[in-house]
């Protein structure tokens, strides 16, 4: 799906991707995988109340990790 960003970026991404893993998953294990690998957080405006997390690659790339959905 594809989704139309409504502001700004501090920097230009060649792909934003969002990731929602599935109800089955541990999406916090998921999320501390991720950082593992070389991810950091990143404070994108979210708030505390965002179902999401912002975190960029190694390169600053931002994707989000959303909340848990069925397939």
């Amino acid at each position: 799906m594809f989704v139309p960003a409504e502001h700004g970026e501090r920097t230009k991404n060649r792909l934003h991707l969002d990731f929602a893993p599935h109800v089955d998953q541990d999406r916090e294990a998921e999320i501390a995988r991720l950082l593992d690998l070389g991810a950091t957080r990143v404070d994108a405006g979210q708030g505390p109340e965002a179902t999401w997390d912002v975190l960029a690659d190694p390169e600053g790339n931002e994707f989000c990790v959303l909340s848990s959905r069925e397939a």
